[in-house]
Protein backbone atom coordinates (compact mmCIF):
# COMPACT_ATOMS: atom_id res chain seq x y z
CA UNK A 1 0.00 0.00 0.00
CA UNK A 2 0.89 3.36 -0.84
CA UNK A 3 1.00 6.72 1.63
CA UNK A 4 -1.41 7.88 -0.80
CA UNK A 5 -3.74 5.22 -0.70
CA UNK A 6 -3.45 4.98 3.56
CA UNK A 7 -4.22 8.54 3.23
CA UNK A 8 -7.70 7.71 1.22
CA UNK A 9 -8.55 4.94 3.38
CA UNK A 10 -8.51 6.56 6.35
CA UNK A 11 -10.16 9.76 5.06
CA UNK A 12 -12.91 7.81 3.40
CA UNK A 13 -13.15 9.54 0.36
CA UNK A 14 -10.96 9.89 -2.68
CA UNK A 15 -8.20 12.84 -2.50
CA UNK A 16 -8.81 15.49 -5.20
CA UNK A 17 -5.00 15.36 -5.65
CA UNK A 18 -2.53 12.74 -5.20
CA UNK A 19 1.75 12.81 -5.29
CA UNK A 20 3.15 10.21 -5.03
CA UNK A 21 7.21 9.83 -4.79
CA UNK A 22 7.89 13.02 -6.80
CA UNK A 23 11.20 14.33 -6.92
CA UNK A 24 13.58 17.07 -7.95
CA UNK A 25 17.02 17.82 -8.02
CA UNK A 26 19.00 20.53 -9.06
CA UNK A 27 22.60 19.57 -9.52
CA UNK A 28 23.27 17.45 -6.09
CA UNK A 29 20.61 18.86 -3.84
CA UNK A 30 17.27 17.06 -4.11
CA UNK A 31 14.71 19.81 -3.46
CA UNK A 32 11.84 17.25 -3.80
CA UNK A 33 13.09 14.17 -2.37
CA UNK A 34 10.30 11.01 -2.78
CA UNK A 35 7.56 13.59 -1.96
CA UNK A 36 4.02 12.01 -0.90
CA UNK A 37 0.28 13.31 -0.10
CA UNK A 38 -2.58 13.86 -0.80
CA UNK A 39 -5.12 16.82 -0.80
CA UNK A 40 -8.64 16.02 -0.11
CA UNK A 41 -11.68 17.98 -2.17
CA UNK A 42 -13.30 20.78 0.17
CA UNK A 43 -10.35 21.16 2.76
CA UNK A 44 -7.67 23.89 3.28
CA UNK A 45 -5.01 22.37 2.98
CA UNK A 46 -1.64 23.99 5.29
CA UNK A 47 1.64 22.90 3.41
CA UNK A 48 4.58 23.89 6.00
CA UNK A 49 8.11 23.44 6.57
CA UNK A 50 11.27 25.24 7.24
CA UNK A 51 12.82 27.49 4.48
CA UNK A 52 14.89 24.96 1.94
CA UNK A 53 12.17 22.24 2.59
CA UNK A 54 10.98 21.82 -0.87
CA UNK A 55 7.56 23.72 -0.54
CA UNK A 56 7.86 26.35 -3.63
CA UNK A 57 9.59 23.75 -5.88
CA UNK A 58 6.54 21.18 -4.75
CA UNK A 59 4.32 23.52 -5.89
CA UNK A 60 6.09 24.67 -9.73
CA UNK A 61 6.13 20.55 -9.91
CA UNK A 62 2.27 20.35 -9.38
CA UNK A 63 1.72 23.28 -11.95
CA UNK A 64 3.93 22.39 -14.52
CA UNK A 65 6.91 25.24 -14.23
CA UNK A 66 9.24 22.70 -13.06
CA UNK A 67 9.56 19.26 -14.86
CA UNK A 68 9.93 16.52 -12.09
CA UNK A 69 13.00 13.87 -12.02
CA UNK A 70 10.40 11.19 -10.68
CA UNK A 71 7.21 10.11 -9.31
CA UNK A 72 3.68 11.28 -10.39
CA UNK A 73 0.64 13.63 -9.85
CA UNK A 74 -3.10 12.44 -9.96
CA UNK A 75 -5.57 14.94 -9.67
CA UNK A 76 -9.15 13.65 -9.95
CA UNK A 77 -7.76 10.46 -10.97
CA UNK A 78 -5.79 11.56 -13.92
CA UNK A 79 -2.04 11.57 -14.28
CA UNK A 80 -0.89 15.43 -15.34
CA UNK A 81 2.42 14.86 -14.17
CA UNK A 82 4.90 16.76 -16.66
CA UNK A 83 2.12 19.36 -18.15
CA UNK A 84 2.83 22.46 -18.89
CA UNK A 85 1.50 25.40 -17.09
CA UNK A 86 -1.32 26.42 -19.43
CA UNK A 87 -2.13 22.58 -20.00
CA UNK A 88 -2.53 22.73 -15.82
CA UNK A 89 -4.50 25.84 -15.93
CA UNK A 90 -6.93 24.07 -18.20
CA UNK A 91 -7.66 21.92 -15.99
CA UNK A 92 -8.74 24.59 -13.29
CA UNK A 93 -5.58 23.79 -11.27
CA UNK A 94 -4.85 27.51 -10.58
CA UNK A 95 -1.84 28.92 -8.71
CA UNK A 96 -0.64 32.67 -6.77
CA UNK A 97 2.73 33.37 -6.25
CA UNK A 98 5.07 34.93 -3.36
CA UNK A 99 5.26 38.16 -5.09
CA UNK A 100 2.35 39.40 -6.63
CA UNK A 101 2.79 39.12 -10.59
CA UNK A 102 -0.30 41.82 -11.78
CA UNK A 103 0.01 44.08 -14.79
CA UNK A 104 0.92 47.37 -13.22
CA UNK A 105 -0.40 49.85 -15.63
CA UNK A 106 -4.39 48.09 -15.68
CA UNK A 107 -6.84 48.80 -13.35
CA UNK A 108 -7.87 46.59 -10.68
CA UNK A 109 -10.85 45.35 -12.80
CA UNK A 110 -8.75 45.07 -16.07
CA UNK A 111 -6.19 42.87 -14.08
CA UNK A 112 -9.13 40.22 -13.13
CA UNK A 113 -10.74 40.96 -17.25
CA UNK A 114 -7.58 39.66 -18.82
CA UNK A 115 -7.72 36.11 -16.68
CA UNK A 116 -10.32 34.28 -18.83
CA UNK A 117 -8.85 32.50 -21.92
CA UNK A 118 -10.23 32.56 -24.73
CA UNK A 119 -12.34 35.76 -25.12
CA UNK A 120 -13.59 36.27 -28.43
CA UNK A 121 -12.49 40.22 -28.21
CA UNK A 122 -8.93 38.97 -28.37
CA UNK A 123 -9.34 37.58 -31.93
CA UNK A 124 -9.00 40.64 -34.33
CA UNK A 125 -11.93 39.65 -36.93
CA UNK A 126 -14.33 38.69 -33.97
CA UNK A 127 -15.56 42.44 -32.91
CA UNK A 128 -16.79 43.07 -36.46
CA UNK A 129 -17.92 39.74 -37.63
CA UNK A 130 -19.73 38.68 -34.19
CA UNK A 131 -20.14 42.20 -32.61
CA UNK A 132 -22.99 41.40 -30.36
CA UNK A 133 -21.53 38.31 -29.30
CA UNK A 134 -17.98 39.64 -27.96
CA UNK A 135 -19.55 42.35 -26.47
CA UNK A 136 -21.97 40.02 -24.48
CA UNK A 137 -19.31 38.54 -23.45
CA UNK A 138 -17.53 41.35 -22.17
CA UNK A 139 -20.28 41.88 -19.97
CA UNK A 140 -20.36 38.84 -18.49
CA UNK A 141 -16.37 38.82 -17.75
CA UNK A 142 -17.07 42.21 -16.21
CA UNK A 143 -19.83 41.28 -13.96
CA UNK A 144 -17.77 38.21 -12.93
CA UNK A 145 -14.88 40.28 -12.05
CA UNK A 146 -16.81 42.75 -10.52
CA UNK A 147 -18.50 40.09 -7.95
CA UNK A 148 -14.72 38.19 -7.36
CA UNK A 149 -13.37 41.86 -6.16
CA UNK A 150 -16.72 42.08 -3.70
CA UNK A 151 -15.70 38.98 -2.49
CA UNK A 152 -12.24 39.90 -1.58
CA UNK A 153 -12.57 43.44 -0.70
CA UNK A 154 -11.73 45.32 -3.43
CA UNK A 155 -14.48 46.29 -5.64
CA UNK A 156 -13.83 50.04 -4.17
CA UNK A 157 -10.60 50.01 -5.79
CA UNK A 158 -12.01 48.99 -9.41
CA UNK A 159 -10.77 51.63 -11.29
CA UNK A 160 -7.51 52.56 -9.75
CA UNK A 161 -4.12 51.27 -11.27
CA UNK A 162 -2.64 48.15 -9.89
CA UNK A 163 0.63 50.24 -9.22
CA UNK A 164 -0.96 51.83 -6.33
CA UNK A 165 -2.03 49.44 -4.19
CA UNK A 166 -0.21 48.30 -1.09
CA UNK A 167 1.79 45.36 -0.95
CA UNK A 168 -1.46 43.44 1.30
CA UNK A 169 -3.85 44.55 -1.42
CA UNK A 170 -1.58 43.23 -4.17
CA UNK A 171 -1.85 39.71 -2.27
CA UNK A 172 -5.50 40.29 -2.55
CA UNK A 173 -5.77 40.87 -6.19
CA UNK A 174 -3.51 38.09 -7.29
CA UNK A 175 -6.27 35.98 -4.97
CA UNK A 176 -8.92 37.57 -6.90
CA UNK A 177 -7.03 36.95 -10.21
CA UNK A 178 -7.08 33.15 -9.47
CA UNK A 179 -10.42 32.90 -8.29
CA UNK A 180 -10.89 34.60 -11.97
CA UNK A 181 -9.76 31.14 -13.49
CA UNK A 182 -12.74 29.09 -11.55
CA UNK A 183 -10.53 26.90 -10.33
CA UNK A 184 -11.33 23.75 -8.69
CA UNK A 185 -7.69 23.64 -6.60
CA UNK A 186 -6.23 26.93 -5.22
CA UNK A 187 -2.13 26.72 -4.61
CA UNK A 188 -2.17 29.80 -3.00
CA UNK A 189 2.25 30.39 -1.86
CA UNK A 190 2.58 32.67 1.18
CA UNK A 191 -0.78 34.23 0.46
CA UNK A 192 0.11 35.96 4.02
CA UNK A 193 3.87 37.64 3.61
CA UNK A 194 4.50 41.20 3.84
CA UNK A 195 0.27 41.63 4.61
CA UNK A 196 0.23 43.59 7.98
CA UNK A 197 -2.26 42.06 11.00
CA UNK A 198 -5.92 43.73 9.86
CA UNK A 199 -5.02 42.44 5.66
CA UNK A 200 -4.37 39.33 7.44
CA UNK A 201 -7.69 38.97 9.11
CA UNK A 202 -8.93 39.69 5.72
CA UNK A 203 -7.45 37.18 3.99
CA UNK A 204 -8.20 34.44 6.11
CA UNK A 205 -11.91 35.22 6.04
CA UNK A 206 -12.02 35.33 2.23
CA UNK A 207 -10.11 32.08 2.12
CA UNK A 208 -12.50 30.36 4.61
CA UNK A 209 -14.88 31.62 2.19
CA UNK A 210 -13.70 30.30 -0.80
CA UNK A 211 -14.02 26.67 0.60
CA UNK A 212 -17.10 27.43 2.22
CA UNK A 213 -19.15 29.13 -0.39
CA UNK A 214 -17.88 28.46 -3.60
CA UNK A 215 -16.27 24.50 -3.20
CA UNK A 216 -12.96 25.92 -3.80
CA UNK A 217 -10.80 23.10 -2.78
CA UNK A 218 -7.07 25.27 -0.88
CA UNK A 219 -3.58 24.16 -0.61
CA UNK A 220 -1.61 26.83 0.63
CA UNK A 221 2.10 26.99 1.66
CA UNK A 222 2.74 29.86 4.46
CA UNK A 223 5.41 30.95 7.43
CA UNK A 224 2.10 32.29 9.36
CA UNK A 225 1.48 29.44 12.02
CA UNK A 226 -1.21 31.82 13.32
CA UNK A 227 -2.93 31.63 10.10
CA UNK A 228 -1.86 27.94 9.35
CA UNK A 229 -3.48 26.69 12.45
CA UNK A 230 -6.79 28.96 12.42
CA UNK A 231 -8.41 27.87 9.31
CA UNK A 232 -6.58 24.93 7.57
CA UNK A 233 -7.28 21.56 8.38
CA UNK A 234 -5.29 19.25 7.45
CA UNK A 235 -1.73 20.45 8.10
CA UNK A 236 1.07 18.59 6.07
CA UNK A 237 4.84 19.22 7.07
CA UNK A 238 8.09 18.57 4.63
CA UNK A 239 11.31 18.83 5.69
CA UNK A 240 14.03 17.76 3.63
CA UNK A 241 12.21 17.37 0.70
CA UNK A 242 9.56 15.14 2.34
CA UNK A 243 6.68 14.72 3.82
CA UNK A 244 7.70 14.81 7.86
CA UNK A 245 4.10 14.79 9.15
CA UNK A 246 0.20 15.07 8.64
CA UNK A 247 -2.73 16.01 10.68
CA UNK A 248 -5.38 18.07 12.31
CA UNK A 249 -3.64 21.19 13.68
CA UNK A 250 -3.43 20.38 17.28
CA UNK A 251 -2.07 16.75 16.33
CA UNK A 252 0.87 18.84 14.58
CA UNK A 253 1.21 21.13 17.46
CA UNK A 254 2.39 18.24 19.67
CA UNK A 255 4.46 16.23 17.26
CA UNK A 256 7.83 15.74 18.59
CA UNK A 257 9.33 15.63 15.24
CA UNK A 258 7.58 18.90 14.33
CA UNK A 259 8.85 20.97 17.13
CA UNK A 260 12.08 19.85 16.75
CA UNK A 261 12.62 20.67 12.79
CA UNK A 262 9.98 23.86 12.34
CA UNK A 263 8.28 24.93 15.01
CA UNK A 264 10.10 25.35 18.03
CA UNK A 265 9.04 26.55 21.42
CA UNK A 266 6.30 28.48 21.22
CA UNK A 267 3.78 25.61 20.14
CA UNK A 268 5.43 23.56 22.35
Amino acid sequence: MSPIDGVHERGGRAPLLRVDALTKAFGGLRAVDGCSLAVKAGTVTGLIGPNGAGKTTLFNLLTGFLEPDGGRVLFRHEEITGLRPHQVFRRRIVRTFQIPREFKDLTVLENLMVVPERQLGERLWAPWVFPRRVARQEVLIRQKALDVLGLVGLAGLRDAPAWTLSGGQKKLLELARAMMGDPELLLLDEPGAGVNPTQLKELARYVQRLAAEKGVTIFLIEHDMDLVMSICNPVIVMSEGRTLAEGPPEAIRRDPRVLQAYLGAKYA
